[in-house]
C-alpha cells in the first residue's frame, strides 16, 4: 500500500489546529495531530517542505520503518518541531493500518486492557468559592476525576482560570500576553483551596493541581507537603523538568504523587525521573511525543518501575489527538488517567469523532483506525487566526516560567 499524497490543513474553528492526511493507492487514507500551540505554523511547514516529499512512495503499511527513518534521519534530532511532525505522520499511519484491517487502533495494539478510559475535567473559578461551584458542576456532570484552579488574590492572570463556563483556551493574542506571578501569595493560598474544596465535596472525588512550574524544587516539595492532607491524585509541573535530578528534592518532601511530562519530546526527557521513580505519572502525549510508536516506548519503560500513564488532553490537541490517545490509553497496561478538556461545538463540527463520555469515563469507539475524521470543507471556513501563548513575569519585572 503506497504512500500517493500527503497535505497539512491549518484550521481554526474556535482555536487553531494543524491535521496531516496521508493518502494511499487502496483509496485509504489516514489523519494525525500536528498541533504546537503558539507555533503551529513551523510544524506545518516542517511537514510541508520536509517531511511529505520524503513519504510520496513509501510503504504506508511500515510504520516503525518510517519513524525510524524520520528520526534517524534528521540530523537534528527532537524538539518540539520535529516529533510534533513525525508524531503526526505516525498517528495518521496507524489510522490507515486500523482502516486497512477493519479494525480500532486499541485492537492492533493488543486489544483493550480496561472497558472505558478514567478521565478529569478543569474545574477553574476567579476564587476559591468560584471553583468550589465548579467542581460541583463537574461532578453532577459525571467526572470522578477533577483539576481545581483558583485566581488567588492579588495576582494578576493567574494560570488556568478561564474566561468562559467550560472551554479554556490560554493562547489569547497575537503577541503574548503578560501575566503576573507571585509565588509567596500562591504557596500561602493553594492549600486553603483544598481545605475548602475536601470541606464541601469530601474525599470520594478525585482532585488534581496544576502548578505549571512555578516552583523551585524546594518549594515544591513544601507545598506538596502542606497538600498531603488533601490526598490529591496527583501535583502536576510542580518545577521545570529540564533538570530531571531537581525531582530528587521534591521526592525527598513529600508524598504527595508527582506528575510531569506534557512538554516532553522523547524518553531521554524522562528517563531519569522514570528509572529513580521520581515522579508518579507520565504525562507525555501522542501529537508531541512522536506519536504511537514513541508513546509506546515511554510507557513500556515506566511500566517497569510502576510509574503509569496520563497524558496531556488540552484543547491545544485536536480530537484527531484525543481519539489517538484514548486507543492507547484503553490498551495501554500501565494507565493512569487522561485529560479531557471538551472542544468547542465548532471543533467537533470540523472532526466528526466516535469517542463517547459516560460516567466519568471516555471510550474511543470501534471505528476503523483512530475513530476521527476531518471535515475538509467545512475547515477551510476557519481561517488561521495567529495566537500565542502568554508570558510570566514576577512582580519585581523578572521573567518566570508561564
Amino acid at each position: 500500500m503506497k504512500i500517493t499524497g500527503a497535505k497539512v490543513i491549518v484550521t481554526c474553528p474556535g482555536r487553531n489546529f494543524v491535521t496531516l492526511k496521508i493518502e494511499t493507492d487502496q483509496g485509504l487514507y489516514g489523519i494525525g495531530d500536528a498541533t504546537l500551540n503558539g507555533r503551529e505554523l513551523s510544524v506545518a511547514s516542517y511537514l510541508t517542505d520536509h517531511v511529505i516529499p520524503v513519504l510520496i512512495g513509501r510503504d504506508a503499511s511500515r510504520i516503525e520503518d518510517i519513524w525510524q527513518y524520520l528520526y534517524r534521519g534528521a540530523y537534528w534530532r527532537r524538539g518540539p518541531v520535529t516529533m510534533s511532525a513525525i508524531a503526526a505522520v505516525d498517528t495518521a499511519l496507524w489510522d490507515i493500518k486500523g482502516k486497512a484491517a477493519g479494525m480500532p487502533v486499541y485492537q492492533l495494539l493488543g486489544g483493550a486492557s480496561r472497558d472505558g478510559v478514567l478521565v478529569y475535567g478543569h474545574a477553574n473559578g476567579n476564587d476559591i468559592e468560584h471553583t468550589v461551584d465548579e467542581v460541583g458542576r463537574y461532578i453532577e456532570l459525571g467526572y470522578k476525576a477533577i483539576r481545581a484552579q483558583s485566581g488567588i488574590p492579588g495576582v494578576k492572570g493567574a494560570y488556568g482560570v478561564a474566561k468562559g463556563t467550560m472551554y479554556y483556551e490560554p493562547a489569547d493574542s497575537a503577541l503574548p500576553s503578560e501575566t503576573v506571578w507571585n509565588t509567596s501569595s500562591y504557596l500561602n493560598f493553594a492549600p486553603k483551596l483544598f481545605d475548602k474544596l475536601r470541606e464541601v465535596h469530601g474525599y470520594d472525588v478525585e482532585l488534581l493541581h496544576d502548578v505549571h512550574h512555578r516552583l523551585t524544587p524546594i518549594e515544591a516539595g513544601r507545598l506538596g507537603r502542606d497538600l498531603e492532607p488533601y490526598r490529591l491524585f496527583w501535583m502536576e509541573d510542580c518545577t521545570p523538568a529540564e533538570n530531571q535530578e531537581a525531582f530528587r528534592l521534591v521526592r525527598q518532601h513529600t508524598t504527595t504523587p508527582l506528575a510531569v511530562g506534557e512538554i516532553f519530546n522523547s524518553i531521554h526527557d524522562c528517563r531519569t525521573l522514570i528509572q529513580e521513580q521520581l515522579i508518579d505519572y507520565i504525562r507525555t502525549t501522542v501529537v508531541h511525543a512522536g506519536g504511537i510508536t514513541h508513546l509506546k516506548q515511554i510507557a513500556a519503560l515506566a511500566a517497569l518501575y510502576q510509574v503509569r500513564t496520563g497524558s496531556h488532553g488540552a484543547t491545544d490537541l485536536s480530537p484527531a489527538c484525543m481519539g489517538a490517545a484514548l486507543n492507547f490509553d484503553l490498551w495501554v497496561p500501565n494507565f493512569g488517567i487522561q485529560e479531557y478538556m471538551r472542544h468547542t461545538e465548532e471543533t467537533d463540527a470540523v472532526f466528526p469523532h466516535a469517542y463517547t463520555f459516560d460516567d466519568g469515563y471516555l471510550h474511543p469507539g470501534n471505528e476503523p483506525g483512530i475513530g476521527v475524521d476531518i471535515d475538509e470543507a467545512l475547515a477551510a471556513k476557519y481561517p488561521y487566526d495567529p495566537k500565542q501563548l502568554p508570558v510570566a513575569r514576577l512582580t519585581d519585572g523578572a521573567m518566570w516560567n508561564w
